[in-house]
């Protein structure tokens, strides 16, 4: 039976959450790649900040002719507002896909334990089936208190069926013991932990009830401190040529950028420009003479990829307190 012709049903669906600059999104690229050619999977992307670039750079390598649909929910929790926001997305991105299997990023600021409540709700029962949630964790973030006090960082150790110690090749067996005793000591019950370099996480890790679901009790209420800009990413963009948002919420800010198709970036004053903005997080996709490029930083590192396509330039940067960002040295980056 064709896809278009199939009902929605049960579908093994997984939540994979992790703090800022984890590399969820690289994780799932790599899981992409390794679904099977007659499939369709459907990924929907949360992002903090009101500019949604995870779609950019998962769509960008991958398109809905290869199986692969895509869908963002920008401005923070996307569980918020009684998750109306995500249910609308949601519904919209399984009605368009009929998934084999969907898979969601919550943000690295949001809360998986709302956002499972939203998915284990009456009316997703005998549509979804939540399979194993997967939390990705810098084992080194264990000895800074800003992260293990943090209660979005705890409750994504909390709430996995599955914890996988993500950048591995970046510390040591003694940072590896850190956080398995770390979870231990938060968890009444073992968890699987798995270690993982540059995303390379096998699908088997997909499969398997949800035991965190399953015990799950219902009692959704948190607030946020979130300023969001409304539709933020369905504004004409301004005769200036770019449209700029910001965002706040959980101790973070978030400053957004989208620019008009015809901007072309210079590809190596903008890598330069980026490389120096030492913030917690930085995503872009960017039109350039030499093609479209993505871009995705973090404290330790940042990766450049070659995308096959996007309709303009994006940018989002997190970062803490009153970090200064100039806007002013960015927009030199676009060619005259």
């Amino acid at each position: 039976m064709k896809h278009s012709q199939q009902s929605i049903s049960r579908v093994p669906t997984n939540i994979i959450t992790g703090f800022l600059g984890v590399g969820k999104t690289t994780v799932i690229l790599n899981l992409l790649k390794q679904k099977s050619v007659n499939e369709r999977w459907a990924v929907l992307v949360n992002e903090f900040g009101e500019i949604g670039v995870d779609g950019g750079l998962i769509q960008g390598g991958h398109s809905e002719s290869d199986g692969i649909y895509v869908r963002e929910v920008p401005g923070g929790c996307m569980c918020c507002a009684a998750g109306l926001p995500m249910q609308i997305a949601l519904n919209q991105l399984l009605t368009r896909a009929k998934p084999d299997r969907l898979l969601i990023e919550p943000t690295g600021l949001g809360h998986p334990k709302e956002v499972l409540e939203v998915l284990s709700a009456e009316h997703y029962q005998d549509v979804l089936n939540i399979q194993q949630c997967i939390t990705l964790v810098d084992a080194r973030k264990i000895a800074d208190t800003r992260y293990t006090e943090h209660e979005t960082f705890n409750q994504q150790i909390d709430m996995a069926d599955v914890i996988v110690g993500h950048k591995a090749d970046l510390y040591s067996e003694k940072s590896q013991q850190e956080l398995i005793d770390y979870v231990t000591s938060r968890r009444d019950q073992s968890v699987p932990i798995h270690f993982a370099v540059k995303g390379n996480v096998d699908t088997a890790v997909l499969s398997g009830k949800s035991i965190v679901a399953k015990n799950l009790k219902h009692h959704h209420h948190h607030n946020h401190s979130m300023n969001p800009a409304a539709n933020a990413n369905d504004q004409e963009i301004p005769e200036s040529g770019f449209l700029r948002v910001e965002n706040s919420g959980e101790a973070y800010q978030s400053i957004g950028w989208r620019f008009s198709p015809d901007k072309l970036f210079n590809r190596t004053a903008l890598f330069a420009w980026l490389s120096g903005l030492g913030v917690e997080r930085a995503k872009g996709v960017f039109i350039t003479r030499e093609g479209v490029f993505g871009y995705n930083l973090t404290s330790d590192t940042m990766t450049e990829m070659e995308l096959d396509d996007c309709s303009e330039s994006r940018l989002e940067i997190i970062f803490r307190g009153s970090k200064l960002v100039d806007e002013n040295e960015l927009l030199q980056c676009i060619e005259k």
